[in-house]
């Protein structure tokens, strides 16, 4: 592995350290998310809506410009979503 790809994953880890204390803090976050997500997944440019309505009704600030956490975070949320969806 090379040095550039250790340290993007380590700013991803990191990334995803911060957002997980930020969930034990607000618990709501992730429901909250996921109701976001089950209204908009089928929207054009979906992750980018959901990502500007989590960022502007919690305390999780998603960049217009998604990191490799941020699209990981939005990913995991769909995969969630469409479980759901698949169970019904």
């Amino acid at each position: 592995m090379s040095s550039l790809e250790l340290r993007n994953r380590d700013r991803a880890i990191e990334e995803l350290r911060i957002f997980l204390k930020k969930i034990c803090v607000e618990p709501g976050i992730i429901e909250h998310s996921l109701a976001i997500t089950r209204e908009l997944i089928d929207e054009d440019n979906a992750d980018a809506i959901i990502a500007q309505r989590i960022s502007n009704t919690t305390n999780v600030k998603i960049p217009d410009e998604h990191s490799d956490a941020d699209r990981l975070f939005l990913q995991v949320l769909r995969e969630v979503v469409r479980d759901e969806k698949a169970m019904y």
